[in-house]
């Protein structure tokens, strides 16, 4: 049981997400995205609450596994798409 896969994704304001078949699209002021998870994940959007919703179709390992990768792929794709991503480094050493 995934406990990662279970939560829901919630949908900020400015972002769009639509599924069409089986490719989840995510359109927002930073970009847009698009990806399509394997058959064993199903995805959900839920206009009324704002958010998405992943689920599986069988309890195998496999599936079990793919579903907490896809919902987290899934929110970071939806974090990109809002707020951008950020990497931030330190360096250390002699010479910087």
């Amino acid at each position: 049981m995934s406990r990662v896969g279970k939560k829901p994704i919630p949908i900020p304001d400015g972002v769009k997400v639509a599924v069409d078949g089986q490719t989840v699209r995510v359109e927002g002021p930073q970009g847009k995205l698009a990806w399509a998870p394997r058959a064993e994940i199903s995805v959900v959007v839920d206009a009324a609450t704002k958010t998405v919703v992943v689920t599986r179709k069988a309890d195998d390992r496999m599936s079990c596994s793919l579903h907490g990768l896809s919902r987290t792929l899934i929110a970071n794709m939806i974090e990109g798409c809002h707020k951008g991503y950020l990497l931030s480094l330190e360096l250390y050493g002699v010479g910087y």
